[in-house]
C-alpha cells in the first residue's frame, strides 16, 4: 500500500465521506420509481440497489479517469486542494438533500475540484476542452436524450398492453421494473463511485504516492464501492420522495419505461468516459415517462426548482471550493479549521432535518397538489384521455370529453398502483 501522510489520509477519509453522501443523495436515481409504484418495498429497494452499485464499482474505470487525469493539470496539484473541493462537494449534498432535490452529486464534485484548483493554480490548470466534452454537454444532452427515450417507451409501452387485462400488465410491468432498478443501480455505481475513485487517486499522485497518469489501485475502487454501497442503503428518503411523488404520479408502465431509458443512458457514457450526472437522466427519464402517459401530467414547479439547482451546482460547489482553499493555503491550522467547519455545518444540517423526519414509512406520503400546468395541458389538448378511469388527481383537472360513457358503479373501487 501506499506510504501516506496526515494530510493524505484526511484527503481519503473526506472522500470517502463524500462517496457516502452521493450514495444517499443518489439512491432515488434507481429505486424512487419502483418504490413509488409498489414493486419493492422500500427497504428491500434501498438494499438490492446498494448490494449492485457495489457491484458496479469494479466494472470500469474510464469515468474514474476522466477526473484523475484529464479535469485538471495533475502536476502541481496538492492534497489540500483536493481536501478543499470535497469540503465544497459535501456542502453542497447535504444542502439539496435537506431540501429534498435531486441535484447532481458529481457536477458538486467537478465544481468543487475546479474552484480549489482555480483558486490555487489559475484557470490555466483546468482543461476547458474536457470540461465541455465531457461534463457540460452531457449535462445539457442527457437527460434530453433520456427524457425523449423515456416518453416514446412510455406510449410503446402503453400501446402494447392496451388490450391486456389491466392487473396482469401492472403486475408484468412490475417485474419489469425491478430489473431496471437493478440495471440502473449497476449502471449508477459503474458511473458515480469512480468519481470517489478519481479524485483519491488525483490526491495519490499530488501528495506523490503513485505516479502521474497511474489507474485506481484495487484498495481505492473497494473503498469506493463499499463507501457508495453504505450511503445508498441507508436510503436519501427526502430525495427519493421527490423523484417518485413530486415531479409526477408514476404507474408500472411509466416506472419500467424511466428506468430503462436512464440504464442505456447513463451505461454508454461510463463506457465512453462522460462524467454524467445520473440525477440529470433519472429526472429527465421520469418527467418524459410523465408525460408519455396520455393525459398525465408534470408538477412544474418541482421541475423548475430542480433546474434552478442544477444550475447552481457547479458555481456553488465551486465558490466553497474556492474558499476553502484560500483558507487551507494558510498552513496546518487553515486546513483544521475547514476540518472543523466541514463537522460542525453537516452537523447543523443533519440536526434541522430532523425537524421533518421522511424514512421508509412515510416516504410515499406527499401532499404535492399542483394542478396541470400549460406543457401539459396543451398535450392532453390534442391526445385522447386514457380508456379506463381517471385516478390521478393531476389529470383529473383535465376533463374528458362529454361523449366518453360513464364508468359503471360495479366497477373495482381501487386501483393496484393508487394503494402504494
Amino acid at each position: 500500500m501506499e506510504s501516506f501522510s496526515l494530510i493524505l489520509a484526511i484527503v481519503v477519509v473526506t472522500a470517502l465521506a463524500f462517496d457516502f453522501t452521493n450514495g444517499f443523495h443518489d439512491t432515488a436515481n434507481a429505486m424512487a420509481t419502483t418504490i413509488s409504484t409498489g414493486a419493492l418495498k422500500p427497504k428491500i429497494a434501498v438494499t438490492m440497489s446498494a448490494a449492485l452499485n457495489l457491484v458496479g464499482a469494479f466494472l470500469s474505470v474510464e469515468v474514474a479517469n476522466t477526473i484523475s487525469k484529464g479535469l485538471v493539470d495533475e502536476n502541481g496539484i496538492r492534497p489540500e486542494v483536493i481536501f478543499a473541493a470535497l469540503v465544497g462537494a459535501i456542502l453542497w449534498n447535504l444542502v439539496t438533500w435537506l431540501v429534498g432535490l435531486p441535484s447532481s452529486s458529481s457536477h458538486a464534485l467537478m465544481g468543487g475540484l475546479i474552484g480549489a484548483t482555480v483558486a490555487s493554480a489559475g484557470f490555466g490548470a483546468v482543461h476547458g476542452d474536457v470540461l465541455v466534452t465531457k461534463v457540460l454537454l452531457p449535462a445539457v444532452a442527457a437527460p434530453v436524450v433520456a427524457g425523449l427515450a423515456a416518453m416514446l417507451s412510455t406510449r410503446l409501452s402503453y400501446a402494447i398492453g392496451k388490450n391486456a387485462d389491466d392487473n396482469a400488465t401492472r403486475k408484468g410491468f412490475r417485474a419489469g421494473q425491478i430489473a431496471s432498478a437493478g440495471l440502473v443501480s449497476l449502471a449508477h455505481g459503474t458511473n458515480d463511485a469512480q468519481k470517489t475513485m478519481g479524485i483519491i487517486t488525483l490526491a495519490l499522485i499530488a501528495g506523490g504516492s503513485i505516479a502521474p497518469g497511474s489507474n485506481p489501485p484495487t484498495w481505492v475502487i473497494l473503498s469506493a464501492g463499499l463507501a457508495i454501497a453504505l450511503g445508498t442503503y441507508i436510503g436519501g428518503w427526502r430525495i427519493i420522495r421527490t423523484m417518485g411523488k413530486g415531479l409526477t404520479d408514476l404507474q408500472p408502465q411509466q416506472g419500467f419505461a424511466a428506468q430503462t431509458s436512464a440504464a442505456t443512458a447513463i451505461l454508454a457514457s461510463s463506457h465512453l468516459g462522460f462524467s454524467l450526472s445520473t440525477t440529470h437522466v433519472v429526472s429527465g427519464s421520469v418527467m418524459g415517462a410523465g408525460l408519455g402517459r396520455k393525459g398525465g401530467a408534470v408538477r412544474w414547479s418541482t421541475a423548475t426548482r430542480m433546474a434552478v439547482a442544477w444550475l447552481l451546482t457547479l458555481p456553488a460547489a465551486a465558490l466553497v471550493g474556492a474558499l476553502a482553499e484560500s483558507v487551507t493555503g494558510l498552513g496546518g491550522w487553515g486546513t483544521a479549521l475547514v476540518a472543523v467547519f466541514l463537522v460542525a455545518a453537516s452537523a447543523a444540517i443533519w440536526k434541522l432535518s430532523r425537524r421533518e423526519v421522511v424514512h421508509s414509512g412515510n416516504v410515499n406520503d406527499t401532499d404535492a397538489d399542483e394542478p396541470a400546468g400549460v406543457v401539459t395541458t396543451a398535450i392532453a389538448a390534442v391526445t385522447p384521455p386514457p380508456a379506463g378511469p381517471v385516478t390521478d388527481d393531476l389529470t383529473a383537472t383535465i376533463p374528458a370529453p362529454a361523449t366518453l360513457p360513464t364508468p359503471a358503479p360495479a366497477a373495482p373501487a381501487t386501483d393496484p398502483a393508487a394503494t402504494v
